[in-house]
């Protein structure tokens, strides 16, 4: 089952990854970029999950 992205913050660490990551670091862009490829891939996923499903 698809479900949402949900991180558990504080697992085993007292700091978020937001946190450890500098706000310049190239992380931070390639993130954007992914995030926003996935998005518009999400009816693929939908489409591919409900064949897989059945």
């Amino acid at each position: 089952m698809r479900k949402t992205d949900v991180t558990q913050h504080s697992l085993y660490s007292y700091r978020t990854l937001e946190e450890r990551i500098p706000d310049a670091h190239p992380l931070r862009k390639l993130r954007v970029l992914v995030d926003a490829i996935l998005a518009n891939m999400n009816d693929d996923f939908q489409a591919l999950y409900s064949l897989h499903r059945s």
